[in-house]
């Protein structure tokens, strides 16, 4: 099905001089994630200029629904998509608007490739990971990813930094439970319906920001393209579940499995186009370095979000006494970035120079812990409870003041 959009519209017989604009820098920054590959990850000609012509593309069905939001009114159009996530389209009426129907009918249609049942183990296993998996997917995914500056300037154009980091946190935070809740991603489940909200959320910040005057589409391409949206959803897959086996936290190919499943959906979901999605992790492996070779270096923006995020932990509602405890989580955070990006990573991202403290120390001690409940009957499943409660009592304590799930940013 064609549908118009934020790509046609572009200039794009230009690829963006974002991409591969230092490769000896990306180089050195993917070369340990490269030892991590099995065959030939180098990418083609043909995939290479695929992927730079890629910088160009929007979500064509997120895209044309945002333009209908725009052109009937956020107040009227609004209500109507809130009911059409919330009940499907027969709230709307015989008069549904084709953009609004044309995103809702896609994604009830399942893909013929989900099952339920791996999706369901890889939510499992993602609750099972504790605070120890919600670390890491901080510290790898998202601080070591600031090293990459092209995508960075959206989030400097909309006012991210005034905004703070901790908001920042505590609603991708909000959006990663709400996705590996049980059944989360069900027609009903939370995180099915605020996927969706974050999807038309970006396509409006997409319009928004690429019509500004500070926007640079030859250096940058669109804003929230489909490149930089599978940098975001590797982040979540493969960069999670390297940064969990590097630390000590026992992850077998069928953790691995369900994982890369999971995320393949909620890609899907989010409007990244298939063909840039992995059907498991050595290819989601391949894919992201690719991606990470292709990013334009870091600049002061990796240093100014960087810093950032360095000092959130110091504004959290901490359990114990705030000053003290504060002070340690950044402490610890800082050992696990080094640990994760290495001496020249902690400059790019203008960060002190650490000692990688935390994953040192706690590498055997968390091998043993989440090794043995494997071997004792009812053990994982007690680690998944144990895991999830954690999960849920940090997010009740200290990023959210104690409020309900579902609090991503709405329209």
């Amino acid at each position: 099905m064609s549908t118009p959009s934020l790509a046609r519209q572009a200039p794009c017989v230009q690829t963006p001089s974002r991409h591969g604009a230092d490769l000896a820098i990306t180089r050195r920054m993917a070369s340990r994630l490269k030892l991590t590959i099995s065959g030939p990850c180098e990418p083609d000609e043909v995939t290479w200029n695929r992927m730079g012509a890629a910088l160009w593309q929007g979500d064509p069905l997120a895209d044309d629904l945002a333009r209908w939001l725009r052109e009937e009114g956020m107040t009227t159009a609004r209500a109507r998509l809130d009911r059409a996530i919330e009940h499907g389209l027969s709230e709307n009426g015989d008069d549904t608007p084709p953009a609004l129907r044309l995103l809702i009918e896609h994604v009830q249609l399942t893909p013929p490739w989900v099952d339920p049942a791996l999706m369901a183990q890889g939510a499992r296993f993602l609750q099972s990971t504790g605070l120890h998996g919600m670390r890491v997917l901080r510290d790898a995914g998202l601080m070591a990813g600031y090293q990459a500056s092209a995508i960075n300037q959206t989030l400097v154009q909309t006012g991210a930094l005034n905004r703070g980091a901790h908001r920042r946190v505590a609603e991708t935070t909000s959006w990663w439970l709400d996705c590996t809740a049980d059944g989360g991603l069900q027609r009903q489940g939370a995180g099915w319906k605020t996927t969706l909200h974050v999807r038309v959320m970006h396509a409006l910040l997409r319009q928004n920001v690429c019509q500004r005057d500070t926007w640079d589409a030859a250096a940058w391409g669109l804003p929230i393209n489909q490149v930089d949206m599978q940098a975001t959803y590797l982040a979540f897959s493969v960069v999670q579940l390297l940064a969990l086996r590097t630390t000590g936290f026992v992850v077998t190919q069928a953790d691995a499995r369900a994982v890369m499943h999971l995320w393949r959906y909620i890609g899907w979901l989010m409007g990244v186009d298939e063909a840039w999605l992995a059907g498991d992790e050595m290819g989601g492996r391949v894919q992201l370095y690719r991606n990470l070779i292709s990013q334009a270096p870091p600049d002061e923006t990796s240093v100014a979000l960087g810093r950032a995020l360095m000092d959130e932990p110091l504004g959290r509602d901490h359990a114990w006494p705030s000053a003290w405890r504060g002070r340690f989580e950044k402490a610890r955070h800082l050992s696990l970035v080094r640990w994760f990006v290495g001496s020249e990573g902690m400059r790019h991202l203008g960060l002190p120079l650490a000692w990688p403290w935390h994953p040192v120390l706690t590498w055997l001690p968390r091998l043993i812990s989440t090794g043995l409940p494997r071997l004792l009957p009812g053990g994982l499943d007690r680690q998944v409870r144990r895991g999830r409660q954690v999960q849920l009592a940090y997010w009740r304590r200290e990023m959210r003041g104690g409020q309900a799930l579902g609090h991503c940013p709405r329209l």
